[in-house]
């Protein structure tokens, strides 16, 4: 039996490049408006969602940047160009770092990022090496929470910046009720096809990043705003490109695709929370 992280090099390895081709470089949701009723081209909407983020988390400057997870280094891209930064990117994919490095030199990005395949929880950095570590929908692959965001702090200079968005479920401290049995399952099965070893709450993650000594941490939920991605996945899924793509790029793919509604599904029923938090070092 493969390890969570041969899991997740081998789904990545398998769907990033037919992702690329159906969907560009952004492997993450998309910014729909704050009400999640705004109509635009899908990857126009992720990159709002780069730029609301920034603005959010109120990024003037940047010039040392680490995307942790950072796929085929699509905001590794955005944000050196954006910042004229250095950014370098870590994945567990060689897939995807060498896809990044590519894209990269065709930028006329190469003198100034790296990507290299590394473990989040083992980060191959000297302390206090970033001013802006950014962590978009990577967290809910990492098998320790603390760890991952120890490292993270491990890592930002002081007076650094840390954006960390992931994938939650909804808050279960009280008055909120723990969760079902149901809610269990369906998690569990998004587990499953994602690679995922499991998620947290938002109440959670913020708990973590206080006991790891951040300052001025802010939190939100845009899962109003992100959620009409899904609907737009799984259009863009049932084209003759993404088919054929797909049957090309082996059963973990095609698993994965086939089940994008449990995605839908999980945001309906309010399960599942596209968690925010924002601090610094």
């Amino acid at each position: 039996m493969p390890t969570l992280q041969q899991q997740i090099q081998q789904f990545y390895d398998a769907s990033s490049g037919l992702w690329e081709q159906i969907w560009g470089e952004h492997m993450h949701h998309g910014y729909y408006g704050e009400a999640g009723t705004d109509r635009k081209e899908r990857r126009q909407a992720q990159i709002d969602l780069i730029e609301e983020l920034l603005k959010w988390a109120d990024v003037q400057q940047a010039t040392q940047i680490l995307d942790v997870g950072c796929g085929i280094g699509g905001s590794s891209l955005y944000l050196a160009q954006k910042y004229n930064a250095a950014a370098t990117g870590i994945t567990l994919s060689p897939v995807q770092s060498n896809r990044a490095i590519a894209r990269a030199q065709a930028a006329g990005l190469g003198d100034r990022t790296v990507f290299q395949v590394a473990d989040a929880l083992e980060m191959p950095f000297a302390d206090q090496s970033f001013d802006l570590v950014w962590s978009l929908e990577s967290g809910e692959h990492m098998p320790d929470k603390q760890k991952f965001l120890q490292e993270c702090y491990r890592v930002l200079k002081p007076g650094g910046k840390f954006i960390f968005v992931t994938w939650c479920h909804r808050p279960i401290a009280p008055p909120n009720p723990p969760l079902t049995s149901d809610e269990q399952k369906l998690l569990e099965k998004i587990y499953q096809v994602y690679c995922l070893p499991y998620v947290i709450s938002l109440p959670e993650y913020e708990a973590i990043a206080q006991a790891q000594g951040f300052q001025t941490i802010r939190t939100a939920d845009w899962s109003t705003a992100v959620a009409p991605f899904w609907d737009v996945v799984i259009d863009s899924a049932i084209t003759p490109a993404a088919v054929l793509g797909l049957l090309s790029s082996g059963w973990t793919t095609i698993q994965a695709a086939l089940s994008l509604g449990l995605m839908q599904q999980g945001y309906r029923q309010g399960l599942i929370r596209f968690g925010l938090l924002c601090a610094t070092r």
